[in-house]
C-alpha cells in the first residue's frame, strides 16, 4: 500500500458526515459559490495536521503532489501540510525551490481561502524573503485573473510582514484597491491590520491616502483593532 493511500485511510477514519455538511456550507461550495463543487469529507484542520506530522518524513513529494490534485478538500489541505513541513525540513535553497516549484506549479488546487492562507507566506512568502529572491511574481498573480493566486499574492506578504518589511503589502493592497471580491477585500485589510499591529503609522498613512476610495469590508478589516473613536472617523470619512 503506497504512503499516499495510508493517508486517505487515516483521513477518512477521522471523517464525520454531519462536519461535512457544516463545511460545505460554511466554504461556500453551492451553485454559483466561490467553491462550487468543491467535496468536504468532515475532517478537522487539527487532525489533517496530525495525520500529516505522522507520515510527512515517509511521504514522497510526487505522492504530495498527487494528493494535492485531490477533488476532496481535506485532501488538498493535509498535502499542503505535508508540503509545508517537508519545506520546514528541506536542507539547502535547491530543496526548498524543488517544494516552492511544486506549490506554484499546482496553484490551481490551492483553490479556497484556508488553502491559500495556511500556506503562502509558509512556503513562497519564507523562500522569497529568506533567499533574497525577486518579488515580481507576486505582483504578477495580483493582476491574475484567478481569485485564489490574487490571494496568495496578498498573503505571500504576510512573511514578510512579521519580518517588519511592508512594502510589498501596501502596493499590493493598492493595486487591490478596486477589486469586486469580498475575499481578496478581507485578506488586503486583514494584511493592513498586521501591519498596524507592528507600525501603526504605516498603516494610518496609508489609510489616510486611501480610505475613502477602499472597498468598506476592506476597511473595516484594516480598522478592527481601532479605538472606537478613530474607527467611526474612518467609517464616517471624517478623518
Amino acid at each position: 500500500m503506497s504512503t499516499i493511500d495510508k493517508i486517505k485511510i487515516e483521513l477518512k477514519k477521522f471523517s464525520s458526515r454531519e462536519k461535512s455538511k457544516v463545511l460545505s456550507r460554511f466554504f461556500k461550495t453551492g451553485k454559483g459559490e466561490y467553491a462550487e463543487g468543491d467535496k468536504f469529507i468532515g475532517v478537522v484542520v487539527p487532525d489533517q495536521r496530525m495525520i500529516a506530522k505522522k507520515f510527512f518524513r515517509s511521504v514522497a513529494l510526487d505522492e504530495i503532489t498527487a494528493l494535492l490534485q485531490s477533488n476532496i478538500h481535506e485532501h488538498r489541505l493535509t498535502a499542503l501540510f505535508l508540503l509545508i513541513m517537508k519545506y520546514n525540513v528541506a536542507l539547502g535553497e535547491e530543496s526548498k525551490k524543488n517544494i516552492v516549484d511544486i506549490y506554484l506549479s499546482n496553484r490551481k488546487f490551492i483553490n479556497n481561502w484556508d488553502l491559500v492562507d495556511l500556506s503562502a507566506e509558509k512556503i513562497l512568502g519564507d523562500y522569497l524573503y529568506n533567499f533574497d529572491k525577486p518579488r515580481k511574481m507576486i505582483y504578477d498573480f495580483a493582476k491574475d485573473d484567478h481569485l485564489w493566486t490574487q490571494r496568495i499574492a496578498i498573503l505571500t506578504t504576510f512573511y514578510f510582514i512579521r519580518k517588519n518589511d511592508f512594502n510589498d503589502t501596501l502596493r499590493i493592497a493598492k493595486i487591490f484597491l478596486d477589486h469586486e471580491h469580498d475575499l481578496i477585500h478581507k485578506a488586503s485589510g486583514w494584511m493592513l491590520r498586521e501591519i498596524g499591529k507592528r507600525d501603526f503609522s504605516v498603516e494610518y498613512d496609508f489609510l489616510q491616502k486611501h480610505y475613502k476610495r477602499m472597498p468598506r469590508t476592506m476597511l473595516r478589516y484594516a480598522i478592527e483593532k481601532f479605538k472606537p473613536e478613530l474607527k467611526e472617523k474612518f467609517l464616517n470619512g471624517t478623518i
